[in-house]
């Protein structure tokens, strides 16, 4: 649900980490990009509202004011979502043995 969420609000880049035995914050990590902040910030806000419809606890949300980067804390899933040049920035992937994608690196 979160991926299709993502995808319907043209998120960009979407990798799902499974963090299940290898962190105790969550089972799984989501990344995606927006273009913008407002479609950031719109991605995020629309993530919570359906997780909400969907019957889980309200997420807590983080970042909004500048929506360069907000995180969403659904529990077992954090879900960050940048602009592209704050996730190349930070590059979460590489901290958990991924990378970054191509279209990411390029921005």
């Amino acid at each position: 649900m979160i991926e299709k969420s993502l995808d319907d609000d043209k998120g960009e880049d979407i990798v799902v980490i499974d963090l299940a035995g290898k962190s105790d914050i969550a089972d799984y990590m989501v990344i995606a990009s927006g273009q913008s902040s407002r479609q950031v910030a719109a991605m995020a806000e629309h993530l919570s509202d359906r997780l909400k419809l969907a019957g889980y606890a309200k997420p807590a949300l983080e970042g909004l004011p500048h929506a360069d980067w907000v995180l969403v804390d659904a529990g077992d899933v954090v879900v960050h979502v940048f602009r592209p040049e704050v996730r190349a920035f930070y590059n979460l992937e590489k901290m958990w043995g991924r990378h970054l994608p191509d279209a990411v690196v390029m921005a």
